[in-house]
Formats: structure tokens, C-alpha cells, sequence
């Protein structure tokens, strides 16, 4: 086991003004290895900003901005997190939510991975006929 000793005792972390916390099991649950890159700053980023009852109110231009977002993967990764259970949002607040029992699986049944794949056996296939 490894021993653990504060590596810089005049910098250790302390609760100051706004306080922002995610679950240890968002690591250990597989939370964290289900998100995409942009769902996990988005995430990050509503954590960061919300107050205690996880409500958090930013305009999608200012998130957009501020994450170096497009609003197409801005949408794209705001949807992922509402359907993986992990947000709310009625348009214009939102909501970090307790973690769901277990991490929600992608919805869409063609994942990214196997539309891929479809795709390289559809090139493949082609260049095979001609």
C-alpha cells in the first residue's frame, strides 16, 4: 500500500466561499470512462458552476465561449449527459444531478464505434466490387 504524506502543507486544499464536489464513484463507477471529451467538460464545467442544489444558469453562448465549444458539440454533449441521466435542463437552467445507480449506456443502438466499423465495411466492400 502506498503511504501518504502532504506534499506541500501550506497549500492544502481548504472550503472557501463556493464549494463543488463530484462522487468518488463518478471515477470508480465508470461515469468518468463512459463520457466523451466534450461531455466530460461540460459536465466538469456545471459542477464547477453550480451552487449547492446542483443549479446552474449560463447561456449557451457563455458556455460555448468559455469551453471553446462549437453550439453543434455544444448540443451534442448537453443531450449525451441528459440522457445519461447525469443533468436536467428546462431551456434555460440546470441541474447536476445525484449519480444514477449505474452509468447509462449510449441510447442510440448504432454506437459511434459500430457506425464506424459499418462504414469501413462498406468502403471495403465496394472497393472489393470494383
Amino acid at each position: 500500500m502506498i503511504k501518504k504524506r502532504i506534499l506541500e502543507p501550506d497549500r492544502v486544499r481548504r472550503i472557501r466561499g463556493g464549494f463543488s464536489f463530484i462522487p468518488h464513484r463518478f471515477l470508480t463507477d465508470g461515469f468518468l470512462a463512459a463520457l466523451s471529451q466534450k461531455e466530460l467538460l461540460l459536465y466538469l464545467f456545471l459542477v464547477l458552476d453550480s451552487d449547492r442544489n446542483g443549479l446552474s444558469f449560463y447561456s449557451y453562448d457563455a458556455i460555448c465561449t468559455l469551453l471553446q465549444l462549437s453550439v453543434d458539440q455544444y448540443v451534442e454533449a448537453r443531450d449525451a449527459l441528459i440522457k445519461r441521466d447525469l443533468i436536467a435542463f428546462d431551456g434555460t437552467l440546470f441541474q447536476v444531478l445525484e449519480l444514477p445507480i449505474k452509468p447509462v449506456q449510449e441510447m442510440n443502438p448504432l454506437s459511434h464505434s459500430h457506425r464506424k466499423s459499418n462504414i469501413r465495411n462498406l468502403i471495403q466492400r465496394s472497393i472489393r466490387e470494383i
